[in-house]
């Protein structure tokens, strides 16, 4: 087995989840960055993360880790830790491609000794089922006699300064009792806040995996509340006030559930839970729900402006937000474009505003341009989306600026009081 003091560690994928690894392994053991992408590889060894995860200072700190994007620097590493995203096609099915890929790359570097550790949301089984026979084929090795293997869950939190890599609880295992401890002091060289050491690797894949599925089944519940008390007359945010003052009440809200876990997540379980021939039922009700909040916020915005006898066909609207969440530049499935979509079903012009994310990056993944600039007395309707931190300090007489004499004001994330908006979710 290594000792930690020959420890050469490769991140393999540099986005919201490799790069703060990297970087706080990088502070002090022997770190190669790798990416595919030539472009993310020169924008790092220039200081620079467009994801903002990392600032300049902190790359700065981690004064032994090295960026590349070719595969023959990967090859003095004993120690690879695999950060690619495991998104789902237009089918809902789990996309395992990049983790193949992964593999792959890994399996043509691959010696006698090492440890190759998965981050990426899998269903459980992955790993093993998926990932070790690439690696066993492409390098012509032996699963836990020539090589070992662990897995140990991200739980990046896009956006979050408070919650950082270090002071999240890891989950660790690994394919042998002795490579779990080794997993598990690797990560505890920099998780301040400690570690898990799961049982197996498929325990450690389950639990990673159920933690979002817990969080979607939750807002669907209080997104169809939603629904319901909308149908009242009953203000939501104000039950949820009144039921949050019980200590035992969890404090979710309603909304667009996207994002590059909770809205994709849950799909990897059900696609596990199918292929042994169960049919998941409350988990595949909660990602229906959610999938169809953007349908029924457009539905919503609709219907107050034919109440203030607001041409629908042919009206301008304006959204404030396309990332998946507060504060953050990463629009990965966001819901957003939802909305968007079912605007142009009802041949509504739809701007999009948001001032935290890469307008070329929308144009690629969404084929949308955002608007770079706010026009006063332009829309018929304006949708408060995304609770950036621009947005709450616009506050409501700003942003009412920009609506038509009249116009509705829809407040999907209780950004303002809710006697200043004309509809909230």
């Amino acid at each position: 087995m290594l000792q930690l003091e020959q420890l050469k560690i490769a991140v393999i994928g540099l986005g919201y989840v490799g790069l703060p690894l990297a970087v706080e392994f990088g502070k002090q053991k022997s770190v190669i960055g790798f990416d595919i992408y030539q472009k993310r590889i020169d924008e790092l060894r220039n200081g620079q993360d467009h994801t903002l995860e990392v600032s300049p200072e902190e790359l700065k700190k981690a004064e032994f880790l090295s960026f590349t994007a070719s595969i023959d620097d990967l090859d003095t590493a004993n120690f690879y830790i695999v950060t690619v995203p495991t998104p789902i096609d237009d089918f809902k099915q789990p996309d395992l491609m990049p983790l193949v890929k992964a593999s792959e790359t890994i399996g043509k570097v691959l010696k006698k000794g090492d440890i190759v550790v998965y981050e990426s949301t899998v269903y459980p089984g992955a790993t093993e089922d998926v990932c070790i026979p690439v690696l066993e084929k492409t390098s012509g090795l032996k699963f836990n006699s020539d090589f070992f293997a662990g897995y140990s869950p991200e739980r990046i939190n896009p956006g979050d300064k408070l919650h950082r890599v270090t002071n999240i609880l890891k989950i660790t295992s690994g394919s042998t009792p002795e490579v779990a401890d080794y997993v598990d002091q690797v990560y505890n060289l920099i998780i301040e806040a400690g570690t898990h050491k799961a049982s197996s690797i498929q325990v450690a894949e389950a639990a990673k995996v159920i933690e979002n599925t817990q969080r979607d089944v939750n807002i669907a519940l209080i997104n169809e509340l939603a629904v319901i008390f909308n149908k009242m007359g009953i203000d939501t945010e104000a039950v949820l006030q009144a039921a949050g003052t019980k200590w035992n009440f969890l404090p979710f809200r309603p909304g667009l559930v996207g994002g590059h876990c909770i809205g994709v997540d849950p799909y990897y379980l059900t696609h596990k839970a199918q292929a042994i021939g169960y049919h998941p039922e409350i988990i595949l009700a909660g990602r229906r729900l959610n999938d169809s909040m953007g349908a029924y916020v457009v539905t919503q915005l609709v219907k107050g402006m034919i109440k203030k006898k607001i041409q629908v066909e042919g009206a301008k609207v304006l959204i404030l937000g396309l990332s998946f969440k507060e504060n953050c530049p990463d629009i990965r499935n966001t819901k957003i474009i939802d909305i968007v979509h079912e605007l142009q079903e009802y041949h509504i012009e739809a701007d999009v505003y948001d001032p935290w994310i890469d307008s070329a990056e929308a144009e690629h993944e969404y084929s949308i341009t955002p608007v770079s600039n706010l026009e006063k007395n332009a829309y018929d309707a304006i949708i408060l989306a995304v609770a950036h931190e621009q947005f709450r300090e616009m506050g409501v007489l700003d942003i009412r600026a920009l609506g038509k004499t009249d116009h509705v004001l829809y407040d999907l994330k209780y950004v303002l009081d809710q006697s200043e908006s004309d509809i909230r979710l």
